[in-house]
């Protein structure tokens, strides 16, 4: 494997300056899951993969440098568009490993490449610090089609000589193994029958893709998924990546965190659904104002207004669930809501053993946040904020919560070391300045 030196942008700061009114209108962009699982998925595809809708972000420069360096020709051809050329070989010694830590989405490579090369090894899936985070969801379900995986210090050494067709039950419903065995039996003919799977906004995106490619997929948006796999994948073919719920979600709490009145645009309401349930319940005023469809022609979208609200806390707890329970990434945004709401909120973090406790940095904004556990907060909300100085914590959902929070303390906060927040998001000092945020990034 080849070390190939990268820039990466790593001491950028945001200085906020906090307490303005967000107002007007601001469009969810694509979204980065879907961006990082389509360009993995794209390599099934012996023809030219046109990718509409792909995030300029740092998780998918990694990813792109990534298919670079094993010989994959990924061309910008738009701001938002890329061109995916398969090599004739692939070349697996060549792996940039540096951009390869930097990411935990080089793990969904297994599922095309078992395909293409009969033996090849990988560098251990990174991404985000969020405590014990395994690929044995991926590993128990590959081997059920015949894929061996040894797992070394370094890498894992994957060897695909004899694939087969399953019924594989997930150890558990994660969204990039189901991703990664979607592209694994996409390829092994007959029916493979995926039970637990992820329905997630993500998974459903490269279901919609593999359709795109030929396969044939029932089930979707359901826990199971039946796949009827083909013998080659040889077309050129052209797809829309659709709009990312969490980053509407962000917008949302976001605008309730500073009180304003505020339009998101082009939001899957499907996956957030349930988020908008239960900020009803807490009070917030908001309004549908029309749904469509995106660009794939499968996502439902809503445009969403949100009107300045009173909150009050709830009196259950606030936890993530698979879809179509809230969302494990939306959930860090109702930290900001419930310092706004009157009472005390316990959120549940229960997937993640780290996340919980890089909440509590919002202590240092003036919030009043306890920390029951690895994995619970109580926070006792009406508090005002305040400004501060805080590194990002490395992780991008608690970064982004934190950043946001910055918004509604009056006065200047910095933020420093962005590049988590970089990972997933397009632009966004100077998108949240578009609509009244005062934001300067310093380099």
């Amino acid at each position: 494997m080849k070390k190939t030196k990268i820039q990466l942008a790593s001491s950028i700061d945001f200085q906020v300056n906090g307490g303005k009114k967000l107002h007007g209108s601001i469009k969810t962009n694509f979204s980065k899951n879907g961006s990082v699982g389509l360009l993995c998925a794209s390599l099934l595809n012996k023809g030219v993969t046109t990718l509409h809708g792909i995030a300029r972000i740092e998780e998918v420069n990694r990813v792109i440098e990534i298919l670079e360096s094993i010989g994959v020709k990924v061309v910008w051809q738009d701001k938002n568009t890329v061109v995916v050329t398969p090599p004739q070989k692939f070349k697996l010694e060549n792996i940039n490993i540096e951009s390869a830590a930097k990411t935990r989405s080089i793990v969904m490579l297994i599922g095309p490449l078992i395909h293409m090369l009969p033996h090849f090894s990988l560098p251990h899936a990174q991404g985000c610090t969020l405590g014990k985070r395994t690929i044995a969801a991926h590993t128990y379900a590959l081997e059920e089609l015949g894929v061996k995986i040894k797992t070394t210090s370094e890498k894992y050494e994957i060897n695909a000589k004899k694939l087969k067709t399953a019924e594989i039950v997930m150890y558990e419903s994660g969204d990039t193994a189901c991703e990664n065995i979607l592209t694994a039996s996409a390829l092994i003919e007959g029916e493979t029958v995926i039970s637990f799977a992820s329905a997630n906004y993500m998974v459903q995106e490269i279901c919609f893709f593999l359709e795109a490619l030929g396969v044939k997929i029932d089930g979707i948006g359901t826990s199971t998924l039946t796949v009827h796999g083909i013998k080659e994948i040889n077309k050129n073919v052209e797809y829309w990546n659709s709009e990312d719920p969490i980053e509407s979600m962000m917008f949302i709490s976001a605008c309730i965190v500073t009180n304003s009145r505020l339009t998101i645009t082009r939001c899957p309401i499907d996956f957030l659904s349930l988020e908008l349930e239960k900020l009803k319940r807490m009070n917030l005023k908001f309004k549908i104002l029309k749904r469509y469809s995106s660009y794939n022609g499968r996502t439902k979208l809503a445009d969403i207004e949100i009107f300045p609200s009173k909150l009050k806390a709830l009196a259950d707890k606030i936890h993530s669930n698979p879809y179509p329970g809230i969302n494990i990434d939306n959930l860090p945004f109702f930290v900001p809501i419930a310092i706004r709401a009157k009472g005390q909120t316990m959120i549940h973090d229960w997937v993640y053993e780290n996340r919980a406790i890089y909440f509590t940095e919002l202590n240092r904004l003036g919030a009043n946040i306890t920390l029951a556990d690895p994995h619970r907060v109580y926070i006792q909300g009406g508090t005002p904020l305040k400004p501060a100085q805080v590194v990002c914590p490395p992780a991008l959902r608690p970064s982004m919560v934190i950043f946001i929070s910055m918004l509604a303390a009056p006065g200047v906060s910095i933020l420093r070391n962005v590049y988590m927040i970089n990972r997933g998001y397009e632009e966004i000092a100077e998108r949240l300045n578009s609509i009244g945020a005062d934001i300067k990034i310093l380099k």
